[in-house]
């Protein structure tokens, strides 16, 4: 039975994400209420703006939801704003939102401004070839907490980290052909 994946479907690169997927032969819907996580495998929570995705979260009152889907331990993937939003990064203003899905802190907008967006063919631990990776006002991780490992880094910043059940990247996958990150993800969800 093919696996089925949400987008987070509220701002940002959904259907890229959605067209990823469907190419692996899965069952890719777009996640805009609470009930679109029900019948899930897995989730994808993509790039856009981090402080407008937090907002619509709570807006469609998603974010208990959101925890519930983590806590009956299912997949999340986040792609560049979505691993802000994943992270239990402390140092972001009170009212902005964080899931705490992995223990990570986050440099926002950490490799430079829109101008200073970039590609990079970029070594990834657990996958063969280096993968394309482009970044667009990305973050990085500052560091992390116990019990994630670094998947991948780029001049001493890291830019991918994973738990088990949760795998973060601060680049956006779903703008080059190559779907290796997406294929890596899939084996997080069995």
């Amino acid at each position: 039975m093919a696996k089925k994946i949400g987008v987070l479907a509220l701002q940002g690169a959904v259907t890229e994400h959605l067209q990823a997927l469907t190419k692996l032969g899965v069952t890719a819907t777009a996640v805009k209420v609470p009930g679109d996580l029900d019948s899930l495998d897995g989730l994808i929570i993509p790039g856009g703006e981090s402080t407008a995705i937090g907002r619509l979260i709570r807006e469609q009152h998603l974010e208990e939801p959101l925890q519930k889907f983590y806590a009956a331990g299912k997949a999340i993937f986040g792609t560049c704003a979505g691993l802000i939003l994943c992270s239990t990064d402390s140092s972001h203003a009170p009212d902005e939102l964080r899931l705490g899905f992995i223990d990570i802190e986050v440099e926002r907008n950490g490799f430079g401004r829109q101008v200073d967006s970039f590609e990079a063919l970029l070594p990834f631990e657990g996958i063969v070839e280096p993968v394309e990776a482009v970044f667009i006002r990305a973050p990085y991780i500052r560091s992390v907490g116990n019990g994630v490992r670094i998947l991948a880094s780029i001049d001493d910043k890291i830019v991918a980290a994973e738990t088990d059940r949760v795998l973060v990247i601060a680049f956006h996958p779903e703008l080059t052909d190559d779907l290796s990150v997406f294929e890596y993800f899939l084996k997080k969800v069995g």
